[in-house]
């Protein structure tokens, strides 16, 4: 039985989205590399299809449903890691850097000696 959209929009995007958003600030301030949100994010997924399953009598095993949920949480954890990335490399390194945009930095022009 396939779960109705607000539990879709209630579970998968807010609570598990939430969760993806904070696995992804969480990496991006530690310094990881970008592809570490990509197993965490799936595993959120796992957690989320599961809870589906539990509370509202969900498919555990559907293939379609773990790709929808998985692609979703890993487009969110990837977001806020660009997103914190490039708020970091502003406020830490502002001799070197400047934000251009919410996702986006460049580099400061050097200065002749």
């Amino acid at each position: 039985m396939i779960t109705s959209m607000g539990v879709f929009i209630g579970l998968t995007l807010v609570l598990f989205g939430g969760c993806a958003f904070m696995t992804g600030q969480a990496l991006s301030a530690s310094w990881r590399p970008w592809w570490h949100t990509v197993p965490y994010a799936l595993l959120l997924a796992a957690a989320d299809r599961f809870l589906g399953f539990a509370l509202f009598g969900g498919d555990l095993l559907s293939l379609a449903g773990f790709a929808l949920d998985g692609a979703i949480l890993v487009a969110i954890a990837l977001g806020a890691w660009r997103l914190t990335r490039a708020r970091r490399m502003a406020e830490q390194y502002p001799w070197l850097v400047e934000r251009t945009g919410p996702f986006t930095w460049r580099d400061l022009p050097r200065q002749a000696q």
